[in-house]
């Protein structure tokens, strides 16, 4: 009977491998042992909590920033982590409206919607882009679900207008931002259903009225309001800035909320920065631990924010 060569040991082969490699490959690999040590103690601290992510901006947009997040959020869910996404769709709403001949207009952030524009707005957020969203994560090996805020009444919303100084001081001006709307409640039972199912739940940011108008609901607001209805552990808005500048430009790494409203009546923080800070604000006061503003732009921003020591954007504290 012919016998048959030994098999090399585990040992043998991978020391044969290791040989092969130059000094340089070596440390990459060292490297990349390295980050999954540094990463360990935080799988351990949130495994079975939930984070909500607003994700937006270019993320949404680059195909490898698309993938990257995909492949984020689906290795929070193996590792026991449950991601809850909020996502907004500006540029796609905003394309289709230019398309449709429908003017869009701002106001310190919010996206004046009437009748018109606001049935476009579903029709993108819901038709297109949360679709989009959920066939991402699939092709990441992940399981998501994607619903509207209107789906069984999960976000409730009244109409939302913005008041400012008028020329009487006594006469604020009121500016009616059509189907603009507020959050008064959010249903989480239906969230934590879906994230007891094993799927990451991926949310488009529609409301619905006592009378079962649609609201449109800026994508940050919603955020803030799922992780205040969720307690959750975090809050990570994505962004296109590294996060919250200073006056003179510089990157502030961390700030308190007391320092936060200091730069925004300085003026430093404004546009579509408010939204964001205001949601860190509604998710901090309800007992969410800590909110983060990211650069989208960065590949795998999710997971350097999470699960390394120096974290990247601006961390917003109580």
């Amino acid at each position: 009977m012919r016998q048959l060569a030994p098999r090399p040991s585990v040992a043998r082969a991978t020391g044969a491998i290791l040989s092969r490699m130059s000094e340089d490959e070596l440390q990459e690999i060292i490297g990349k042992a390295a980050t999954l040590m540094e990463a360990l103690p935080y799988i351990r601290q949130f495994k079975g909590k939930s984070f909500v992510i607003k994700y937006g901006g270019s993320a949404m947009v680059d195909e490898e920033l698309k993938n990257s997040f995909a492949h984020d959020v689906t290795m929070l869910k193996f590792v026991g982590i449950n991601p809850v996404i909020v996502h907004g769709g500006g540029p796609q709403i905003g394309k289709t409206l230019e398309e449709m001949g429908i003017e869009t207009k701002f106001v310190d952030g919010y996206r004046v919607t009437d009748k018109a524009t606001v049935d476009v707005v579903e029709k993108v957020l819901v038709g297109k882009v949360n679709r989009q969203i959920v066939s991402l994560i699939s092709g990441a090996g992940g399981h998501a679900m994607g619903l509207s805020g209107k789906e069984g009444g999960m976000i409730k919303a009244e109409k939302m207008v913005i008041t400012k100084p008028g020329v009487n001081e006594n006469r604020p001006e009121i500016i009616d931002l059509g189907h603009v709307g507020r959050v008064l409640k959010v249903d989480s039972d239906i969230l934590l259903k879906i994230c007891r199912d094993g799927a990451i739940p991926v949310v488009a940011p529609v409301g619905v009225g006592e009378n079962g108008e649609t609201y449109n609901i800026n994508a940050d607001t919603v955020a803030g309001e799922i992780a205040a209805s969720l307690k959750s552990e975090k809050l990570l808005l994505l962004t296109d800035e590294k996060g919250i500048y200073d006056a003179d430009k510089n990157l502030l790494p961390t700030l308190s909320e007391a320092m936060v409203e200091e730069q925004m009546k300085l003026g430093v923080i404004k546009g579509g920065m408010l939204p964001k800070v205001n949601s860190c604000f509604t998710a901090l006061s309800a007992g969410v631990k800590k909110t983060h503003i990211i650069d989208g732009r960065i590949r795998h921003s999710v997971l350097l924010e999470i699960f390394t020591d120096k974290g990247i954007g601006t961390e917003i504290i109580c």
